[in-house]
């Protein structure tokens, strides 16, 4: 039964993060719908507003009603809103609609049930359980990207592709949605209570939260306009970038979660933070090739796919694993912050024709919680 759990687990991923694959459209949706880079990314950040924020309060909500409900309904809604964009070639409302909010809602309720589950099955590597149950997430945008390039060069437009992708997507998270339940004796345990307002007022919440929300940043910021990154890029240049993104992503949070099973959190988490920052400071250096948008594209992704493990290991490690649900789900709301970072980028490329004070801007921020996580290293000791 572990053994399909974690299959099952992988399988919902790979469909909730199709959404990485979102540069991989941007370019023809711009022609088709005649809008801008900014325009473009829209859904992406809305998707991003409205997927963290659902998990505020889904994680209560997985609780009440048990895992394999929560991931057929997150699962309908994430496909149908992927079906409901399909209708945005002539008006983009319906694109920002399905793609963003209706797909966003469904992930937020789904995204949370594999990672819990997960580690209730395997509370023993928290780490590298929940690196797995979310590797997912990072390969299924390689998968789908590459794919929807191959069939984006058979000119099929973007539109009718989202449509294809939402009833393949609904299919498969209702069918892996079927095997998600809690370990035997763990379902009858009454729903723990979480505090919000001491928990978020914690002041290890608010540094993990500030930590994340900057790494996020830069991931969003680097993955949603990555063939842009390099001008000169070709198509398939550019889906092969998306590409390595999404599965340096997948790698990333498989090793970075073996990594975070052996050190404190403050260590791994410094790491990965001054990781990220390094690369955004080299990005002029290295984006001067095709060669180098592949490099950097591999090097990010690998980067942020931590960011995804080492935040949900921390919640368990310091406030144990059946408190996951809520807490993961209050501090995964950091990306509603983060998802204005493509935005801010598209904007500023729309005007000069450049990402690289964004991904300035971008780093220093990062430093900053670099150093407040250096500064506070003592308050994880305890349980972290």
């Amino acid at each position: 039964m572990r053994i399909m759990i974690i299959f099952s687990a992988l399988l919902m991923q790979i469909c909730l993060g199709a959404t990485y694959s979102w540069s991989v459209y941007v370019q023809q949706i711009k022609a088709i719908a005649a809008i801008s880079q900014t325009q473009a990314q829209i859904p992406f950040s809305v998707f991003y507003f409205v997927f963290p924020l659902t998990m505020i309060f889904s994680g209560s909500l997985v609780d009440r009603i048990g895992p394999r409900r929560a991931a057929i309904g997150g699962g309908i809604l994430f496909g149908g809103g992927w079906i409901i964009s399909s209708f945005g070639m002539d008006n983009f409302t319906y694109t920002i609609l399905g793609n963003g909010v209706i797909a966003g809602i469904g992930a937020g309720i789904a995204y949370i049930v594999p990672i819990s589950t997960c580690i209730k099955w395997f509370p023993e590597n928290k780490g590298l359980i929940t690196g797995i149950a979310v590797a997912g997430f990072g390969g299924g945008a390689a998968l789908v990207s590459t794919v929807a390039g191959f069939l984006l060069k058979l000119d099929m437009t973007p539109f009718s592709l989202f449509g294809y992708f939402g009833l393949v997507f609904t299919a498969l998270i209702v069918f892996a949605g079927f095997f998600m339940q809690n370990p035997p004796g763990f379902s009858k345990v009454a729903t723990v209570k979480v505090a919000f307002y001491k928990t978020i007022t914690d002041k290890r919440f608010i540094i993990l939260y500030f930590a994340m929300f900057t790494g996020l940043a830069a991931g969003f910021a680097v993955n949603a306009n990555i063939k842009e990154l390099y001008q000169s890029a070709t198509l398939m240049s550019g889906v092969s970038a998306v590409s390595f993104f999404a599965l340096a992503n997948a790698a990333g949070r498989v090793i970075w979660g073996g990594i975070f099973d052996r050190f404190n959190t403050s260590t791994v988490i410094q790491l990965n933070l001054i990781s990220q920052a390094i690369l955004l400071f080299a990005a002029p250096f290295i984006l001067i090739s095709s060669t180098g948008l592949q490099m950097f594209a591999i090097l990010t992704g690998f980067n942020y796919g931590g960011i995804l493990v080492i935040y949900a290991g921390s919640v368990a490690r310091i406030w144990g694993a059946d408190k996951v649900n809520s807490i993961y789900g209050w501090m995964f709301s950091a990306n509603i912050p983060g998802a204005v970072a493509p935005l801010f980028a598209g904007f500023y490329y729309d005007l000069s024709g450049s990402f690289t004070i964004p991904m300035a801007v971008i780093g220093t921020i990062i430093m900053v919680a670099l150093i407040t996580m250096r500064l506070n290293k003592n308050s994880f000791t305890t349980g972290g």
